[in-house]
């Protein structure tokens, strides 16, 4: 199983790592007793089910069943081989790699993802060492990137002839078929290739593991006829609603700074990162999607948006803090910067630390939406005032937490110079409506589900279409064999009595895990759980993982052994009665008097061992 890397060796890298603080890069945890508890990173879900006991160094999602140590975590995470993942958490515990293995150079890239990283270094040295690239570099300077900002975001230039990055990447030994696929050429009819990039200020794309999968070129002419944008067409790694840039670094920084910031574009990110602000990020250039609010939210659930100031800015931070609101688990923050001005206007015209006090100062969504209504009418016209209480009564309704109701309720009777106790009387109004309507709709989900036919398996109609039923634990499908196989691995005298007593675990895969034990108990001298995950087969992974996190105790007695021997020999003569049932049936309708005497005493034999 471990190939060529040795046992001891990853037994070391093992134990020199949490598996907390590795997961904790892709999950947001919080700790719950002994456990600790985030958004699953393998499907999405609404509620928290995907768990990790510290103490045990393993992870398991409830809703999709995932489970395992922290080498299983990084080969589902990033699609890794075992090798491969022994050898990212080797880096991570800053330990090298024995003597003799080859990586090829750490973990596989796949050739589209290999072709961008070139392109990347590429495009990057054309900007700060060639003559070629000075074009590049005074538009870099009018744009105020020093030389830290563009190593950072690795920043580069892409030439204005259409076949010089075409050249170095065939002189790098790349086939055509394999850079047609990478999008950063364009494909005549004829199926030549050609640069689709040219004459832009380069900005790689990455996933959340840092690796190069895409770009987006700023144009630096004039020319408006080109669009000041323009992205790699998405590929077999690059899919734009699902990346957000700068993501990789930000989610790092959001440790120390308790937040992500999103942003529109990407010199938003770069002109806040000059400012302080290490945890920005961008979408690619279209509308905020789901995917990507799930990702900030397994990261954190402290969320600053701040987008453009102008109108459409501010339309699209409306649409964004319903789009945070509807899944309800964020603490959203929203800046309107001045003047209708973007953040790196702001940065360059007011300075870092007046920055970093509007992002301190960033509104409560529904003090943004107030603020919004407000505008919308005209508050010395009586007709128009009540019309804007009634609405801002209506946003107010929308809030849960009774305290926060009070807040703005107050607020809003100074500001509008109305009592309070009116305001609260149209609030519970709107609640009664809200109530009337949730329960409407209930009911109206419950009778649609109610005439569908059973086999279509639609669900119950409150989960939400992007969760998954919480699964049935090992442990909860085979309690006896669970508690049985656990203490056969924890106890040397449990072990001791069951095999004393002949006892053969009734599943083949409970059975074939118990003998795994004793033969790796026997070939290692300090046999440990979390190493032997990584000496059975993968299907059978599930079983010890599920048993582990189940909190059982390391005690017993004898009795408790014997109840959970003597339930599953129940089961299995409740089993064998099911068949002699059947053949018994069998030989009755076939008249065999010798068959029906013969199954008769044999189901009186097991009735009288049942009691």
């Amino acid at each position: 199983m471990a190939g060529r890397i040795p046992e001891d060796f990853i037994a070391e890298v093992r134990s020199n790592v949490n598996i907390v603080d590795v997961i904790s890069q892709y999950v947001s945890l919080e700790k719950k007793g002994k456990d600790y508890i985030g958004l699953c990173p393998f499907h999405q879900e609404k509620t928290p089910s995907f768990t990790v006991n510290e103490e045990k160094q393993f992870f398991k999602c409830f809703g999709c069943g995932k489970g395992g140590n922290v080498f299983k975590f990084l080969m589902y995470k990033d699609n890794l081989t075992f090798p491969e993942s022994v050898q990212r958490v080797a880096e991570f515990a800053h330990i090298a790699m024995p003597a003799g293995y080859n990586a090829n150079g750490g973990t596989k890239l796949s050739p589209i993802m290999r072709i961008n990283k070139d392109a990347v270094d590429f495009y990057h040295r054309v900007l700060l060492t060639t003559k070629a690239g000075e074009r590049g570099m005074q538009y870099a300077k009018k744009r105020q990137l020093d030389s830290d900002t563009l190593e950072h975001f690795k920043i580069g230039y892409a030439p204005k002839e259409d076949n010089v990055l075409i050249t170095y990447l065939r002189g790098k030994g790349y086939k055509d078929d394999e850079l047609a696929q990478s999008g950063l050429f364009v494909q005549t009819q004829d199926g030549r290739l050609f640069d689709r990039f040219r004459d832009r200020l380069m900005f790689p794309l990455e996933d959340e593991n840092g690796r190069s999968i895409g770009f987006s070129g700023r144009r630096i002419s004039n020319d408006k006829t080109e669009a000041k944008y323009m992205n790699s067409p998405e590929t077999e790694v690059f899919t734009k609603s699902k990346v957000l840039f700068h993501f990789a670094e930000a989610k790092k920084a959001a440790r120390s700074e308790d937040h992500l910031v999103l942003y529109e574009g990407y010199m938003d990110v770069i002109a806040a990162y000059k400012a302080g602000i290490k945890s920005g990020v961008a979408s690619m250039g279209t509308s905020l999607t789901d995917d990507q609010v799930y990702m900030l939210r397994r990261v954190t659930p402290n969320i600053i948006v701040n987008y453009d100031g102008d109108d459409p800015g501010v339309h699209a931070e409306e649409r964004a803090a319903r789009m945070f609101s509807k899944d309800g688990n964020f603490n959203l923050g929203i800046v309107v910067l001045p003047e209708k001005l973007d953040p790196d206007e702001y940065v360059r015209k007011y300075g870092a630390e007046k920055y970093r006090g509007e992002i301190k100062g960033a509104l409560t969504p529904t003090d943004f939406f107030l603020k919004r209504l407000a505008q919308k009418y005209n508050l010395d016209n009586d007709r128009e005032k009540i019309t804007y209480l009634n609405e801002a009564v209506k946003e107010i309704s929308q809030v849960k937490n009774p305290v926060e109701q009070d807040m703005y309720l107050e607020k809003l009777s100074r500001s509008a110079g109305v009592s309070l106790n009116s305001l609260k009387a149209n609030l519970a109004r709107e609640r009664r409506k809200n109530n009337r309507a949730r329960s409407h709709t209930r009911t109206r989900n419950r009778d649609y589900y109610a005439q569908q036919p059973n086999d279509l398996n639609l669900g119950d109609p409150a989960t939400s279409v992007d969760t998954l039923p919480i699964q049935q634990t090992e442990v909860q499908k085979h309690p006896s064999q669970s508690r049985l196989l656990y203490l056969f691995i924890h106890s040397a005298n449990a072990q001791q009595y069951l095999q004393e007593g002949k006892f053969h675990f009734p599943d083949q895969d409970y059975e074939t895990l118990s003998q795994l034990w004793l033969k790796f108990a026997a070939t290692h001298e300090n046999p440990q759980i979390d190493s032997f995950l990584d000496f059975i087969p993968e299907q059978l992974q599930g079983i010890i993982v599920d048993a582990e996190l189940a909190h059982m105790p390391k005690d017993f007695t004898i009795q408790e052994i014997n109840e959970h021997v003597f339930a599953l020999q129940k089961r299995s003569i409740y089993s064998q009665l099911n068949e002699l049932q059947n053949q018994l049936q069998d030989a009755k309708r076939r008249e065999d008097v010798q068959k029906t005497i013969e199954v008769t005493q044999k189901i009186i034999e097991l009735k009288r061992i049942l009691g």
